[in-house]
């Protein structure tokens, strides 16, 4: 098993500008604040110039990723591997053997064997398959810390956080739900709102109660969503807020798109909507990207289908059913989730056992999406919460 990451330098600080699209500068700055490697950004510096297309941005990747393992550098090429393969099609031939070789590198370098590996039995109606999980115990721990990550994260890329936690005591299972990495590539799950279902399988299947859930990214919204009809999670991590995924969406979209989309939809005009979508990606690399990678993550055919699914993804209306411990969390730069969706969160969690918010600033290199930048301070922020947790009794 790795080292503790707790005796080691923690994570960069300093969210930087490597390259002009908002998009690409955030992709680069997350991965190399994950690995850690100061020649990584000195290198990403270096290609930078070079990425204009999605293809560029593979093949410079691809480049460094065999110039780290020539170098013996493994983490370092763990994530730029993991960088070539992110903005590649959902139905790319490459995407599945990069990914598998990722998985692998990241396993071997963090030192985890099967024994840490499971696979949780998952079934919704007709839907059958299974959830990919990892199971982390320190020698005498605190409590437990279920994870999961956002909208199309793979558990590895996140080993930083998971051992995060377990070198801070906790006992530690994280798990990819339906839509994200082996749950979807390997078991064909594509994603629900009704995350209460894949959190209550992984509960049922180590045998757990009286959990904290923190979940990364767009895991802010499935965090409260499944807090909110699971009773054995007793404490709630939102890291991000992520209140309403729709509105998440329209903000890539052009000002007129955005007006016209909901009534659209609402009066279920769907071949105006696709037509929307489409002129609206045709204009728009990172949209004509995220609206297949969407379709691919939730199962769903086309544009419409997919915006009309992605509106039960909010916590307006379940939100008030909270009756845990909470703690949110937001940077208030993020540009995928606006900052008025961490005041909409507060408002709506009307019956909290507890309610801590966090809002993280420019001035702490924290204030983008999940703390790129200065992701040991939210570590550190959340840990530091869950140990003030400890001594309060459980609920009843």
């Amino acid at each position: 098993m790795t080292p503790s990451l707790l005796s080691r330098p923690g994570p960069p600080i300093g969210y930087h500008v490597i390259h002009p699209d908002v998009s690409l500068n955030f992709q680069m700055n997350r991965y190399f604040g994950l690995a850690g490697d100061v020649s990584m950004l000195d290198e990403m510096r270096a290609v930078a110039s070079r990425i204009t297309t999605y293809a560029d941005w593979h093949r410079e990747f691809a480049a460094l990723e065999q110039q780290a393992l020539a170098k013996g550098q493994v983490l370092k090429a763990a994530y730029d591997l993991r960088s070539g393969e992110f903005f590649l099609p959902a139905g790319d031939p490459q995407r599945r053997p990069m990914r598998e070789k990722f998985v692998q590198l990241m396993r071997d370098q963090f030192g985890v064997n099967a024994g840490n590996q499971h696979r949780v039995p998952y079934a919704d109606g007709p839907v059958r398959g299974f959830l990919p999980a990892y199971r982390f115990t320190p020698a005498q721990p605190k409590d437990v810390v279920v994870f999961c990550g956002g909208f199309d994260s793979y558990l590895e890329e996140l080993f930083l956080f998971l051992f995060w936690f377990r070198d801070a005591g906790y006992e530690v299972v994280a798990f990819e739900r339906p839509g994200q990495g082996g749950a979807l590539f390997d078991a064909g799950l594509a994603m629900t709102h009704e995350w209460e279902k894949p959190v209550a399988a992984v509960l049922d299947h180590f045998g757990l109660g009286d959990v904290s859930l923190i979940g990364g990214s767009m895991g802010g919204y499935f965090a409260i969503r499944a807090a909110a009809f699971e009773p054995r999670v007793r404490r709630a991590v939102a890291y991000d807020v992520f209140f309403d995924a729709f509105d998440c969406n329209l903000r890539l979209m052009p000002a007129s798109a955005r007006l016209l989309l909901p009534v659209l939809l609402r009066l279920k005009l769907d071949g105006l909507v696709n037509g929307l979508a489409r002129r609206a990606a045709t204009r728009s690399l990172l949209i004509e990207w995220g609206l297949n990678q969407a379709m691919h993550v939730t199962g769903t055919p086309t544009p419409a289908a997919y915006l009309h699914a992605i509106q039960r993804y909010t916590a307006a209306e379940i939100s008030s059913r909270v009756t845990q411990d909470v703690l949110l969390l937001a940077g208030s730069e993020d540009h995928y989730v606006p900052v008025a969706q961490f005041y909409e969160q507060i408002a709506a969690l009307t019956n909290t056992r507890s309610l801590t918010a966090r809002l993280f600033t420019r001035a702490e290199s924290a204030q983008n999406h999940c703390q790129a930048g200065n992701f040991g301070l939210a570590l550190r922020v959340i840990t530091a919460w869950l140990d003030s947790q400890e001594a309060r009794p459980k609920k009843g």
